[in-house]
């Protein structure tokens, strides 16, 4: 596996433990004689302190910031990326259980990570063919694939999978990796200058805050957030089932809370629960929490087993004033975050990427200011429906007090079910079609 390490200071490569020093001639080494755990071999550079401008920086390399750098690479781009905790890519590793975080990724974005050569072995995806969804007083929707004539409606993926065909790419692709911590950004009408702990200086036309909720990027650049707290924690933990989930996702509406099955290759499932009392259940054994899971979805998979340990986040809506400044954009959680009900999260940030490629592609400056505006503009509308209506949905389930509410919400589920042109549009826009 190829690491990029920053010393001060020069920059390194390192493979196999072999290190390349300074005293080394400049360009290209030619390549290793055997490959990485993944199966690439890459050339290997020693970069020099002119190496340090780039066109666009990129904090941060999970997995919107990662398919931004493989993206904009693709398109001819001087792309760096900062991520201090590159990400283990060995299949050794990858194969060793099963990663409670996982995300559904709609069709559409499939395609982009195809087209990125990203997209993770079909062994470790499962193709979501029907969603049932039910409320707290006898409503239900169904959505089937076949009835939208695709094959599947999304793909549930492990996160460390998707990261790692990702990382495999920023490799094959050579984007320079800097794993050292920043300290601060600054910008001007020109340039954009992120200087390390080390002291060290990289300067770019764009830099991308990929940074995640508590983005770092967003805080340099002044721009504020309004944060609006759900008040529950989405507690996450895998299980076998008993029965065959048949690629079916199951939602359930109840009590303020919301459970979901998302299923896993083989009878396997992960889960979501959003809930007030998180504590509730993370501090149940194992084998009680699987207990809860199976009592709470009804005993429809039949009786659960425990596969991996429950975590919980905190689960916040997250809106900046703005999604870019000078110089700056955000994209993925730096930019926005939803409630998972609808398991769009990741979906949106890729979108961002999906746009800002496309607008961008033949742009001579990145981070031309009329650029960034276009894409905030572009980027608002999407986000803001998907936040609006993940969080209407979860008010109008998640408030107890008013009598004929439940009564109208199961109602409105039952309406739309039986209404197949408005399933049929839900279905698309969903997906991303």
């Amino acid at each position: 596996m190829v690491n990029l390490i920053f010393r001060r200071p020069q920059f390194y490569w390192q493979a196999w433990g072999l290190s390349i020093s300074p005293a080394s001639p400049a360009g290209v080494y030619g390549k290793p004689d055997r490959p990485s755990e993944t199966g690439i071999i890459g050339q290997l550079h020693y970069l020099h302190p002119s190496s340090m401008n780039y066109e666009i920086l990129i904090i941060g390399g999970g997995l919107v910031g990662a398919a931004a750098a493989v993206a904009l690479k693709r398109q001819g781009r001087n792309v760096a990326l900062v991520e201090i905790r590159p990400p283990e890519t060995a299949c050794a590793f990858l194969e060793n259980g099963w990663d409670a975080r996982i995300y559904a990724v709609s069709p559409a974005n499939q395609a982009f990570l195809q087209s990125l050569d990203a997209w993770p072995s079909e062994s470790r995806v499962q193709a979501v063919r029907r969603m049932d969804v039910r409320g707290d007083n006898g409503g239900r929707i169904e959505f089937n694939a076949a009835d939208a004539g695709v094959p599947r409606l999304t793909s549930i993926i492990e996160n460390r999978w998707l990261l790692a065909a990702l990382w495999r790419q920023i490799r094959a692709l050579g984007i320079p990796v800097i794993t050292e911590a920043a300290a601060s950004l600054a910008t001007d009408i020109q340039t954009a200058s992120l200087t390390l702990q080390s002291g060290a200086k990289l300067t770019a036309k764009l830099v991308i805050g990929a940074d995640g909720a508590a983005s770092w990027v967003r805080a340099q650049a002044g721009i504020a957030v309004k944060e609006t707290p759900y008040a529950q924690h989405g507690v996450v933990a895998n299980f076998r089932t008993e029965l065959d989930h048949g690629g079916t996702a199951f939602q359930w509406f109840a009590g303020g809370d919301v459970l979901a099955y998302l299923p896993l290759p083989g009878r396997k499932i992960s889960i979501v629960w959003s809930t007030g009392e998180p504590e509730r259940l993370t501090a149940l054994a194992p084998e009680d929490l699987a207990a809860a899971v199976t009592e709470k979805g009804g005993g429809v998979l039949g009786t659960l087993s425990p596969l991996s340990p429950a975590f919980a986040f905190n689960l916040v809506l997250r809106r900046p004033e703005t999604t870019v400044a000078q110089r700056v954009m955000l994209i993925g959680d730096a930019a926005h975050t939803i409630h998972p009900l609808a398991g769009q999260g990741v979906n949106l940030g890729f979108g961002d990427v999906i746009e800002f490629a496309r607008i961008s592609r033949h742009a001579p400056d990145a981070g031309a200011h009329q650029l960034l505006k276009r894409y905030a503009q572009n980027r608002l509308e999407p986000v803001r429906t998907m936040q609006l209506g993940c969080d209407g949905l979860f008010r109008l389930f998640g408030t107890q007090t008013l009598p004929a509410l439940p009564w109208l919400r199961n109602a409105g589920l039952n309406l739309v079910n039986a209404a197949p042109l408005l399933k049929h549009r839900l279905i698309k826009h969903a997906m991303g079609l």
